[in-house]
């Protein structure tokens, strides 16, 4: 009580002036944390944009096919809607249609889990009351989050811009700025959404959700017209990363516009991170029923992952009818390019150009649920950390019941996910309805294995969990880029999801699924183990 005391006078008799107070010491404590999981965001961010000029020249090696892609792709509302329009038919122009807004969503994801979890998060676990009893200013933690968001973008905008130079300087510079300012966008927008709730999922998740309507309006407003004019694509901060124009005369104007929007949500935040106290918030948190439903373990999972479990079965509906609806032409967008077609065909198989296409958009779908499946098997490590679990578990519910109640929602709710989207891929395609909910529910056991590994982080190795967040997106990188660099069988058996049987259309070999079921099933168990056995945190 006396440190808090001391520090509330500090605080007083300093006012305005001291209330950065202590920041760089929290913005080394930051990178210290983060020293594994930001190098990887940045590297994978990195990487793909990299990599894209190298698999594109391999694909589209004249101006003339360059620009033949162009008109093919701008003539599509189906690419337009996952890509955006094509500004330009130079490498540099092309590679930032293709993966520039994408870099831009992964930037922007890496930028709220770093400020949620050095502001919200800590609050939540109570570690920033403990921290707060020191001489450190009202605004440092949130000034510190903002610091490590910009670190981290700002690495991936020099490597950006370093690697692309050789496109071309100016339009390297605006895509490097772009998708950095992108990512520091969404770093103060999730500032704000931590100052309005009391969770750090609820803020994780409120953030992504505008993060996904800004994908949505972009798409809508890209499918529509062309050009990127539509005003839909103008309300979408990932429309104002592609009307930069990098390599296609460059809007440097736009730059302003998102650095007015980091500017004014920065603010805000710092305004509202002003007016309330530790470990409050201004949306009061809502109390559930303590009986009934809540009677057991996996009830209470439920309750808490619900919302995240239905808002990812939306969204895989959503993609599965818009993939489903671009596979008629995927023909006219390949074309009579065969470095194109050996791509798709190397990602999906070396079957029809229609079995083969299938096949990339189920891997692809499955690397997204990947991801569901992590976080929601970290979930457990959320509620060890904040000391929800410590309640529950004094009660007559033994630890592996409590685990279990998560993983089934983690688990199931993964396969759930490849059903629905295997049900919208069919019924945006039109036919061929059980080989492609069949596909997709094969790539089940690859999202499991990455699940496993989860669960063995949280139960063996808590203080690494972070880690699967790197696993999940090295299998993510290597799923993406590997078949575009052609990469050696040894780097894509790296993945999982490299040993599945390629379908529909390829054989159906049960050897590696029930390889990795096993090996699910196998690393499930040693986490369990772990989890019974080890003290829990606090």
């Amino acid at each position: 009580m006396t440190a808090v005391a001391d520090a509330s006078a500090f605080r007083t008799r300093h006012g305005g002036s001291r209330q950065l107070a202590g920041t760089g010491a929290l913005l080394r404590l930051a990178l210290r944390r983060d020293r594994v999981m930001m190098p990887v965001w940045v590297f994978v961010v990195a990487v793909m944009v990299l990599s894209m000029p190298g698999s594109l020249e391999s694909v589209y090696g004249t101006a003339a096919e360059r620009a033949d892609a162009m008109e093919s792709m701008n003539a599509n509302s189906s690419m337009r809607a996952m890509y955006g329009p094509v500004f330009g038919d130079s490498v540099g122009a092309l590679s930032a249609w293709r993966i520039g807004v994408y870099a831009g969503v992964l930037a922007a994801v890496m930028s709220l889990i770093i400020v949620v979890r050095h502001t919200r998060e800590e609050e939540e676990t109570g570690r920033q009351e403990m921290v707060s009893a020191a001489m450190v200013g009202r605004r440092a933690p949130l000034t510190a989050a903002l610091l490590a968001a910009f670190v981290a973008n700002a690495a991936v905008g020099i490597l950006i811009t370093a690697g692309m130079a050789g496109q071309g300087a100016g339009g390297a510079l605006v895509l490097g700025l772009g998708v950095a300012g992108t990512g520091m966008l969404f770093a103060t927008m999730a500032a704000i959404v931590a100052q309005l709730t009391e969770s750090a999922r609820l803020a994780k998740g409120l953030t992504s959700a505008v993060l996904g309507t800004a994908f949505v309006l972009k798409a809508a407003g890209d499918a529509g017209t062309q050009g990127g004019s539509s005003a839909l694509t103008w309300f979408s901060p990932l429309g104002w990363l592609e009307n930069l124009r990098a390599y296609a005369g460059e809007r440097w104007w736009v730059l302003l516009l998102i650095a007015a929007a980091i500017v004014a949500q920065g603010a805000v935040a710092y305004d509202l991170a002003g007016r309330r106290d530790v470990g409050m918030s201004f949306l009061p948190t809502r109390p559930g029923p303590a009986t009934g439903r809540l009677g057991t373990a996996g009830a209470l999972a439920w309750r808490l992952q619900r919302g995240g479990v239905l808002g990812w079965t939306l969204g895989f509906l959503v993609a599965g009818v818009v993939f489903g609806g671009m596979v008629d032409g995927a023909a006219d967008i390949v074309g009579d390019n065969q470095n194109t077609r050996d791509i798709i065909e190397r990602m999906g198989g070396q079957a029809g150009l229609t079995d083969a296409f299938l096949a990339t958009m189920t891997g692809i779908l499955a690397m997204i649920a990947s991801l569901y499946v992590v976080a929601s098997v970290l979930r457990l490590h959320g509620e060890e950390t904040s000391q929800r679990a410590e309640p529950v578990l004094a009660n007559a519910v033994g630890r592996l019941r409590w685990a279990g109640g998560h993983l089934v929602i983690a688990f199931g709710g993964a396969a759930v996910l490849m059903l629905v989207g295997g049900l919208g891929l069919a019924l945006g395609y039109g036919q061929d309805f059980g080989p492609v909910l069949g596909a997709c529910l094969v790539q089940v056991a690859a999202i499991w294995v990455l699940g496993g590994l989860a669960v063995l982080l949280v139960g063996a190795f808590p203080r690494a969990a972070v880690g699967a967040w790197g696993v999940a997106g090295v299998c993510l990188a290597i799923g993406w880029i590997g078949p575009a660099l052609d990469l050696p069988g040894a780097v894509l058996d790296l993945s999982p999801f490299g040993h599945l049987p390629k379908l529909p259309g390829g054989e159906m070999t049960w050897g590696p699924v029930l390889v990795l079921l096993a090996l699910a099933a196998a690393l499930v168990a040693a986490g369990l183990a772990g989890l019974r056995r080890r003290d829990m945190l606090t």
